[in-house]
Formats: structure tokens, sequence, C-alpha cells
């Protein structure tokens, strides 16, 4: 079942809508009911949370016209129909509307619930993937979602917010697994470009003659898309792993860029992962291609030089992955606070987020500790603090801060069960929250 989705079931007859509200909640769906197709229209939005099970013949406004408003508001909105014995012409009109499917009268309770089922779970992916769209298209929403404060983060989101307002091409590097995708689209967000298209091509993904073809054509007969800059045009292409280049596309790409002129008309970001001591992005392009792309640049910082910023990613993951999963999230201790702290991190975010999934998981089966998962991601890591020299106090600190700032969250704000959870005094707690730059406002909701 889709978890958290409704079903509107409109029926002028009130025995078929209880019955098939009752064997559907059943099921452990939350249904909602309406007598009338007018009914209906009034309560049901163009992204509503679920789906619709609807009679074909019904007084006042019937089936038929009721699906055609639903369509003209909404067309990826799931609509199953419930026709008469023999009304399979008007079910066949009714899937080239755009109905979901249709049930026959009298109709199998089981085929209907498989059909909930399956139209659930496909309103779940267009809810989920309208909800990405607007992230990704609101540079406030993408800043937000480089989480952390450290020193690093803040210089990179002011970056961000500088290199977007600009109009130049853009070289994007740093190690694997920093988010440098999600920079680029933070980048085309908050920028002039924000409401034109957003083309992203992985040159490392294909061969030399289809990535020719994806990026400057011609495609092929059967291929649905534009090439890339076509595609792109006065929005914003971003290439990854552009290293990968050969000579050739490197010159077929200098090229247009050079046609172009200035102000580019199409926005080119570029995505290296090359970080190694003796080969960089500047290395594997020709010089003169290299300088245009790297006219703005922005390196993104490893996770190992972010800070307590581990700590509260860690947290925000662990809690989102224990949502999921429903169970608690896991504790951390002082000294895996400090381990979390000192590890050397090489898949930087990426890794963080296994390790967070894995900690939520093993921690509903009351078995392991954070501890053991990062030495067997890090063995030659010792139990003992830091690779970096760092005092002893610094981690404590941070770990203090850590602390506070997960109670005052789950507590949404309230000092007095912060208090009574951490045993503090009222006068204490303040003194550490300035220290920590920890607001009280910040928590309420």
């Amino acid at each position: 079942m889709a978890q958290g989705m409704k079903i509107a079931i409109v029926d002028d007859e009130q025995d078929m809508r209880q019955s098939i509200s009752q064997w559907l909640a059943l099921s452990g769906y939350d249904t909602e009911t309406f007598a009338s197709a007018e009914d209906a229209l009034k309560a049901l939005g163009s992204d509503y949370p679920g789906i619709v099970i609807s009679d074909i013949k019904m007084p006042g406004m019937d089936g038929m016209s009721f699906l055609k408003k639903l369509m003209g508001a909404d067309s990826s909105l799931p609509v199953i129909m419930i026709t008469g014995h023999g009304d399979v012409p008007m079910a066949v009109e009714a899937m080239r509307v755009g109905a979901f499917d249709f049930l026959e009268k009298p109709f199998n309770p089981d085929r209907m619930s498989q059909l909930a089922k399956k139209a659930t779970n496909a309103r779940r992916l267009t809810l989920d993937a309208r909800v990405l769209r607007r992230e990704l298209s609101d540079g406030g929403q993408l800043i937000k979602k480089l989480i952390g404060s450290s020193p690093a983060m803040e210089r990179l989101k002011e970056d961000i917010l500088d290199l977007g307002q600009a109009d130049g091409h853009v070289l994007i590097d740093g190690e694997t697994g920093t988010g440098k995708t999600l920079v680029a689209h933070a980048l085309h967000a908050v920028g002039s470009r924000a409401g034109k298209k957003f083309v992203l091509v992985s040159c490392g993904a294909f061969e030399e003659d289809a990535l020719s073809r994806r990026i400057f054509g011609p495609m092929n007969p059967e291929d649905s898309q534009l090439p890339a800059i076509e595609e792109a045009r006065g929005g914003t292409l971003v290439l990854e792993d552009i290293e990968t280049l050969s000579d050739t596309l490197q010159a077929r790409l200098l090229n247009v860029i050079n046609e172009q002129g200035s102000p580019a008309e199409t926005r080119i970001i570029a995505i290296s992962n090359l970080q190694e001591q003796d080969r960089t992005c500047e290395d594997a392009l020709r010089s003169d291609l290299f300088y245009r792309l790297a006219a703005l640049r922005i390196t993104v910082p490893p996770l190992r030089q972010r800070g307590e910023d581990i700590l509260t990613l860690f947290t925000r993951l662990s809690e989102q992955f224990s949502d999921d999963y429903g169970c608690d999230a896991p504790k951390v201790s002082a000294q895996e606070a400090a381990q979390l702290l000192q590890a050397p991190w090489p898949g930087n975010v990426r890794q963080l987020i296994n390790l967070a999934e894995r900690a939520v998981l093993q921690s509903r089966r009351g078995e392991g500790t954070i501890a053991s998962l990062l030495l067997n991601d890090h063995e030659e890591m010792q139990p003992v603090m830091t690779t970096e020299g760092k005092p002893l106090k610094e981690y404590v600190e941070a770990f203090e801060r850590m602390l506070i700032d997960n109670t005052m969250r789950r507590h949404r704000g309230s000092i007095a069960s912060v208090m009574d959870e951490l045993c503090l005094p009222r006068r204490t707690l303040n003194e550490k929250m300035a220290k920590y730059g920890l607001q009280r406002a910040d928590y309420l909701s």
C-alpha cells in the first residue's frame, strides 16, 4: 500500500459508497466518500494526495463529465471508473479520456484492492516527482539542502549566491560524493535562468559516438529528445565528468562556446570529479577549453573539512531513515561523536548517508554500534581520538552542541523538557545555547 495516500469514492448510491469504503479501509487506506461529482470537485485539487474511484452513471454530472473535469485539472490523477455490466464501449471511452482503469459490476473486491494499490503507487511517484521539480526550481530550498554552518559551507553558499547571479560558464570540482550536482542545481535556481531549461548529461555514461549525438546531434530518428545543446538553449547545460570528453568532443564544445559569444545564450556548468594528486581537471582538458569553463569556479569542500556539520548531517539523516523504517534513531555516544568527526570520509556525504541508514537498521535490530560501522568502513581508524591533532575539548563541545540541538528539536523548543531530559538548570542551558549559537525560536513549530 502507498502509505499516506487517500482514496476518494464518488457514487450516488450510499450502500455502494459504504461497501467500497469499508473494504478499502480494511486494506489500510484512508477513504473519503462523496454522493455526487459536484461535491467531489469542490474537495479535489490538482495535487490531491491520492486517487479517485467513481461510478460512471450518476445523476447530475455523470462519471464521464466528472472524469474530463478531473483530467483538465490534473491529467496525472489516477481515476478508476466503475461501469455497469455491458458498458464496455463506455469504459473504453473513459480510458481514452484518461481513466487509469475500470471495474465492471459486479466486481471482485480483491481486484479493486489490487487496482487501488497500483494506482496509489503511481500517484505517489507523480507527487514525489512534482515536489522534487519544485525544489529544484526553488533556489532557497536548494540552499537549505546544503546542510551545515561550518565556515567551508558558509563560503560555499555565498559562492553559489554570487556566481548564480553571474552569467559566465562555471566549473564545479571536488571529491566524489560531496554534492556537486546539487550545487549545479542551486546555481541554476538562484540565477536569472531559473525558469529556463536545466539539462544534465553524464559524459562518463556514454561511448564517444553516443555522447557526441547526445550533446551536439544529430539524434537518431527514434530518439524523442533534442540534442542537449539545443534542449538547453537559453537555460543551463550541465556536463558531469567533463574530464572524460575526448579531444574531438572538447574541440566541438569549445567551438559551440565561441560561437555563442558573450553573454552566452546557454550557460554551461562543467562538473569534474578529478581530484588526484598527480592529475587535475586542468590537466585533462585542453587549456583553451579549461579557461573558458573555469571562468567561474566552485570547489565543493570534502566532508572531513566540515567539522560539526558531520554530526548535524548524521543526526538529520538518521532521523529521516528512522521515520522511513518506523523505529527510533540510534543514540550517539560522546566517543562515537568524536569518531564521526575524525573519520577520513573518503566517500564524503554519500558515504555518510549509507552509514546513517546502516546505523538505523542495526539499531532497529538492537545490535551493533556506530563505532563498529565506522571501523568496518575505516579499518585503519583507531578508536582513540583524532587524526588531525585536535584537542579533546573541541570534540566534547561538538558533542554537547549536538546533544542540545537534538533535544531541542525533539521537544520542539520546550526549555522545561530539555532541562528535565539533560538534567541542566535553566541558567546553564541558556549559557550553553548562547555559546553554541542555538536559538529557541528555531525549534518552535
